[in-house]
């Protein structure tokens, strides 16, 4: 296939001009001096480069997507490369017994395509089959919270479809650390020992033996996983989805009472599906489409236009309260309806029309923080406080750039932190919790049902200008993950901030109801101001997962330069060449 250079377009940004993270709340006016670019400090610097580039959600991740670009690799390759590491060194938040989603470019024909890359309830799962056991909701951990992992079919699928290099080899850097271990981080043994309240006596021996975190420094192995993916890279999905992987995941969450049987995963199927897309600030967004979040993105987003949001300021009071009380609003209509729409009516149109989200937009009332609020329409079901089930947002985002062109934006997850809490020790597969997010009520869309998918929190983000490649984001934390999304956006869009510099500023995360966090980089001023308006705020200290963990690639057509940032506040790394 004849290659296709990134065409010529309009410059993504007229100024990237860079502002200190430590003063967000400076104008971007006030950032140049005399028509130049201010060079002032940040946390980490953007990495450039012209012919590659990645960013993941930890430095051994990055180093593996690195080499495969250099060594000829697609973007997909190095995708596949950075995920099957991830699942080894980030276990608590992603891995072979969880779910995934991708948005991919094609840099030679423009053509853009998405992999819901999500499992499914097995064929018993009924809302009797949680009542006969006297379960008012799905549980949050455990058996009855698993449903079919998706991410191995996604990893083969997408290969298929858009890699260049040997499968197997592609897993060789997530077999060695598995195998021989890796080196544990400060970072993953806070997360361990924060998170692993849930873990099964297996999962404790692994990862917190004796009580506590493998020691800093120390090797931490997973051989029986390292044997799962060997196999995996040997066997492609059958290994995984039809031999004695299956076999062994299915006679174990039987054994412990959940729905999923062998025969379930053996009918599991990624699905090729096309994006949601939608015009905003100059570029068109493409966001995964229902069984995820991914269209609560862009109503957000259609809201916001009908504010005024660059006058607003930067990390104002005005600005960050008419975000919030907009996310309330997109969040009412999503809990409202998001779900399988092979198994539900999800009624898009009807979210995503514009008069229809001006008139929501129209209904933030800049004096007072709304407490609750109700959907848009729907059938007495409207009334939500804005926020999912229990959502502690443990996911990895990785994204990657190929010397062709083309690119993906790419998210996996277990959910919660260690997932359903259950570690299956002859495969080493800790199994994720997705299944948790299906409802009982009765008639809602998302209600758990045979074979059908649940709500989705993850949410990859692509931007095109015109018809042409502009960035990749993506970001873990649930319910944040919209969130984050557009803060980023309006930083680097609106405000003229640099991608790292636009991740790094500081955030909030409305909870639901009036909670909401905020990191305390913002001023006092602005956090009164915030709490006299009614909200109830939650300052966090440092730089901590709460707010996600973003990261983008970024390419400027004027230049050829591609821009790749990775968010502090977890172990992300970006690199480019």
């Amino acid at each position: 296939m004849k290659q296709r250079a990134f065409r010529p377009i309009l410059a993504a940004l007229a100024v990237l001009t860079l502002a200190a993270c430590a003063g967000p709340e400076t104008p971007p006016a006030e950032q140049q001096m005399g028509g130049q670019t201010t060079y002032a400090p940040q946390n980490r610097p953007d990495v450039r480069g012209t012919r590659g580039a990645v960013s993941a959600d930890h430095p051994l991740a990055a180093q593996a997507g690195l080499r495969v670009l250099q060594d000829g690799g697609t973007a997909t390759d190095a995708i596949i490369a950075m995920a099957g590491v991830l699942a080894v060194v980030r276990p608590h938040m992603n891995g072979i017994g969880g779910d995934a989603f991708a948005i991919f470019y094609d840099g030679a024909t423009g053509e853009i395509s998405a992999l819901n890359g999500s499992g499914r309830s097995g064929a018993l799962a009924t809302p009797d089959f949680f009542l006969s056991q006297g379960l008012d909701e799905v549980p949050s951990t455990g058996a009855r919270s698993v449903s079919v992992p998706g991410a191995v079919a996604a990893w083969v699928d997408a290969h298929e479809r858009y890699g260049s290099k040997p499968f197997g080899q592609l897993l060789e850097p997530a077999i060695r650390y598995a195998s021989e271990g890796f080196p544990v981080s400060t970072r993953l043994g806070m997360d361990f020992e924060a998170q692993g309240g849930a873990l099964n006596e297996p999962g404790r021996a692994l990862y917190l033996p004796g009580g506590s975190a493998p020691p800093l420094g120390s090797l931490l192995k997973n051989e029986a996983l390292g044997a799962t993916l060997a196999s995996i890279a040997h066997g492609g999905k059958d290994a995984f989805y039809r031999g004695s992987v299956a076999q062994q995941l299915s006679a174990f969450i039987e054994a412990e009472g959940g729905h999923l049987r062998a025969s379930d995963f053996a009918a599991h199927t990624s699905t090729w599906v096309t994006p949601l897309r939608k015009d905003y600030l100059g570029y068109t967004f493409l966001v995964m489409p229902p069984n995820t979040q991914g269209v609560a993105q862009l109503t957000y987003m259609e809201m916001a236009k009908a504010h005024p949001i660059e006058s607003l300021g930067h990390n104002t009071a005005a600005y960050l309260h008419t975000m919030i009380e907009l996310k309330k609003l997109a969040f009412a209509d999503r809990d409202r309806w998001v779900a399988d729409p092979a198994k539900a009516h999800v009624p898009l149109e009807r979210m995503m029309d514009r008069d229809y989200l001006r008139a929501r937009a129209a209904l933030v009332d800049p004096a007072h923080a709304a407490e609750h609020v109700a959907a848009g329409f729907g059938d007495g079901m409207e009334e939500t406080d804005g926020q999912a089930p229990d959502d502690s947002g443990d996911t990895v985002y990785l994204t990657a750039i190929d010397a062709n062109g083309n690119a993906v934006s790419w998210i996996q997850s277990n959910f919660a932190g260690f997932g359903s809490g259950l570690l299956e020790t002859g495969t080493g597969v800790l199994l994720h919790n997705r299944g948790s997010l299906y409802t009982l009520e009765h008639g809602h869309p998302n209600q758990v049902a045979p074979h059908k998918r649940p709500y989705h929190t993850l949410t990859p983000l692509m931007a095109l200008r015109g018809e042409d490649f502009a960035f990749t984001m993506g970001t873990p934390g649930g319910d944040s993950q919209t969130q984050t999304l557009l803060q980023i956006v309006h930083n680097m869009v609106v405000f003229g901030m640099t991608p790292q510099q636009a991740i790094e500023a500081p955030r909030f995360r409305s909870n639901g109801g009036l909670s909401v966090s905020i990191e305390d980089r913002v001023s006092l001023d602005v956090r009164a101001s915030l709490t006299a308006l009614g909200h109830r705020l939650s300052p966090v200290e440092g730089w901590t997962a709460t707010f996600g963990g973003a990261q983008m690639i970024f390419y400027d057509p004027e230049t050829g330069t591609l821009t790749a940032a990775a968010d502090p506040r977890r172990e992300a790394y970006a690199l480019a060449y």
